[in-house]
C-alpha cells in the first residue's frame, strides 16, 4: 500500500466532523494500480476507506487521477466510506 495524495483541505461530513483525505493505492494481482481514499478524523483516532475508487494502469496514472478529483467527489467518498463502516459493523 502507498499513499498517493494528500488533499489540502479538510472534508466535513453531515454532523460537522472534519477528515483528511489521502488516496490510496497498490499494484494488483492483475497488474493494474487500485486507488481509494481514506479519511483521518481531524483529532479524532478514526480511518474511514473507501472500496476501490479506480484501476489505473500504472502508479503515474494513479497519481494523475489522484490528483485531478475536486472537493465534491471527496465529499462523496466521505459518505461511502461511512457507509462501508457501517455495513461492516452489520455483518
Amino acid at each position: 500500500m502507498a499513499l498517493i495524495h494528500r488533499y489540502s483541505t479538510a472534508v466535513a461530513d453531515a454532523e460537522g466532523r472534519t477528515y483528511i483525505a489521502e488516496a490510496h493505492g497498490r499494484k494488483s494481482s492483475t497488474g493494474l494500480w487500485e486507488g481509494w481514499l481514506e479519511f483521518v478524523g481531524v483529532d479524532r483516532q478514526v480511518v474511514l476507506r473507501t472500496p476501490t475508487e479506480t484501476r489505473q494502469p500504472d502508479r503515474r496514472a494513479l497519481a494523475y487521477w489522484a490528483g485531478g478529483l475536486e472537493p465534491l467527489y471527496l465529499e462523496g467518498s466521505l459518505t461511502r466510506a461511512i457507509r462501508a463502516r457501517l455495513a461492516e459493523f452489520r455483518a
